[in-house]
């Protein structure tokens, strides 16, 4: 089983309905006993950093992620949901994340149109368990701030967008994807699916 945490802003339901394709049984919840159990857990995302680690902090999952985090099984942060695994953002402020990855999330500065919108083709950075399979192609992105990790091996794919952007991230059995795979065709689906995997094996740890 997959949990989808619920802590009141993301893409839930379509979030959910791609796992169901993909043979998984999903469980939109706030319930932290729920999370702790499941196979494999994602954190999806759409809108403020300050807003969604408010909403993760009143309803105590913050630290249930965390904790979950430490239980070796697989975590996916999606979107808004990967921005916030790590230590900072600059949106609005200074707000800090969740901690579990290095580094800080900042706006797009440039003579160029923000937020980066549209299809933008993945660059692979190292090999990953989540890349089995796969060559490089395009996937959906809408944002307007992006990661920088501070540790090099943690930055698992890029793409250009008039400079290089996380795309994907991951260390140990902490994932994220800046992009919506739910929203990226077959590409999208099957590195959701590699993810899935993961949550059957139990090979997260590297």
């Amino acid at each position: 089983m997959i949990a989808i945490i619920d802590y009141g802003m993301g893409n839930l339901h379509s979030v959910s309905k791609a796992v169901e394709r993909l043979g998984y049984k999903a469980a939109v919840t706030a319930d932290a006993k729920e999370i702790m159990e499941a196979d494999g857990a994602i954190l999806p995302g759409v809108g403020a950093f300050g807003d969604a680690m408010q909403n993760l902090r009143n309803t105590g999952l913050d630290e249930v992620t965390k904790f979950y985090a430490s239980s070796g099984k697989p975590l996916l942060g999606i979107c808004l949901g990967m921005q916030l695994l790590f230590d900072e953002s600059e949106e609005h402020g200074r707000h800090a994340g969740l901690g579990l990855l290095p580094g800080t999330v900042v706006r797009f500065r440039g003579d160029y149109k923000v937020p980066h919108m549209g299809w933008n083709k993945l660059d692979f950075r190292q090999p990953s368990p989540l890349f089995e399979g796969l060559a490089e192609g395009h996937v959906y992105f809408v944002h307007s701030f992006h990661a920088k990790p501070q540790r090099e091996s943690d930055l698992l794919a890029t793409t250009d967008y008039h400079q290089n952007v996380t795309a994907i991230v991951g260390k140990g059995n902490v994932y994220g994807m800046q992009f919506h795979p739910e929203k990226s065709s077959d590409l999208g689906m099957k590195l959701l699916g590699n993810f899935l995997n993961l949550a059957v094996s139990r090979e997260a740890v590297r």
